[in-house]
């Protein structure tokens, strides 16, 4: 049987790629940061510590012929210097000490989960691909693409091949920040201020996110390159809200504020970041994605946030960090 090794595995994405790894017939063994108790479906454990550029990887790639690097530092920091450090450290320097080492131990392929804010943070006119040239704008965007960088240098000298999606937002149980907030606005029955907002934005369940992961593990055409993901259908903010709502079999109200006005309010309580992600267009283009893996989402937009739905009302217990 095929051994795994996943790295960030507890964590929002990593639990649900295991679970499907395993349910596949893969070995799934998981990179921790620290011992704890896992799912029935992970069959072996290494712990690492925290990742970095000096992590000793040896017992943990032992045997493995396959690695999904999906553990990532995402969390911000007050201190902005400090964080800019963390995220090059561990994003940077810990996916180029994974790869140097993955190579080393004879790894077959190395599946990279980067982000699609390696792109840019906002489309204008038309939606990012695999081959526009990246605008990191940010420490964590800028951590990500140094992250594919050192990727690439490591499978250009060795056999390994290597493969590096950029999701948009991911959302499913477990899910976090904006989305979650969206989430409980609508089960509050709250008239929300996103009737003028005509964005564009996509979107990707967690389970689709997973499912083009394993296709590019073993699919010839996943041998290299920057995929692009989604769920295949782009919503405004509004589309989305009205698609939770009737998830959620809820009526909702939509004022038609103008986005302008949405921006000025934001900046004013510092939230600004946070109203650009809900006013903004970030689409993603998965043509090439489509045509060269035979790849379709298999689960819809309204399945996908059914699921969500229904785990945001069994009490929607937070994830554990990834490790």
């Amino acid at each position: 049987m095929t051994r795994v090794l996943v790295t960030g595995a507890t964590g929002f994405i990593g639990r649900a790629l295991c679970e499907i790894l395993a349910g596949r017939g893969y070995v799934v063994r998981a990179a921790l940061r620290a011992d704890q108790t896992l799912p029935p479906w992970i069959a072996e454990r290494a712990v690492v510590g925290d990742i970095g550029g000096a992590t000793d990887w040896e017992a943990a790639l032992t045997g493995v012929e396959l690695v999904v690097h999906a553990a990532a530092r995402a969390h911000l920091l007050d201190d902005a210097r400090k964080g800019a450090q963390l995220y090059f450290e561990t994003n940077g320097n810990g996916t180029h000490r994974l790869a140097q080492e993955a190579a080393k131990a004879g790894v077959r392929r190395f599946v990279y989960v980067s982000s699609v804010k390696v792109n840019g943070e906002r489309c204008i006119g038309r939606a990012f691909g695999p081959l526009d040239p990246p605008a990191p704008q940010d420490a964590y965007s800028a951590s990500k693409w140094r992250g594919e960088s050192f990727l690439a240098e490591v499978t250009a000298r060795s056999s390994m091949s290597a493969a590096i999606v950029r999701p948009p937002l991911v959302y499913g149980p477990g899910v976090r920040a904006n989305f979650l907030r969206l989430l409980t606005w609508v089960d509050g029955g709250w008239p929300l201020p996103f009737g003028s907002v005509r964005n564009r934005r996509s979107l990707v369940s967690v389970w689709n996110l997973c499912d083009l992961l394993v296709r590019l593990l073993i699919h010839p055409a996943g041998r290299g390159g920057v995929w692009m993901v989604s769920d295949g259908d782009d919503l405004s903010t509004a589309e989305l809200v009205r698609h939770i709502a009737t998830a959620m079999g809820k009526q909702i109200s939509l004022l038609p504020v103008p986005v302008a006005v949405l921006r000025v309010a934001a900046g004013m309580f510092g939230r600004a970041g946070e109203i650009e992600r809900l006013c903004g267009s970030l689409f993603v283009d998965i043509t090439h994605t489509r045509c060269e893996l035979g790849w379709t989402p298999p689960v819809s937009v309204d399945e996908g946030l059914a699921r969500t739905v229904a785990w945001y009302r069994s009490g929607h217990k937070r994830a554990p960090a990834g490790s």
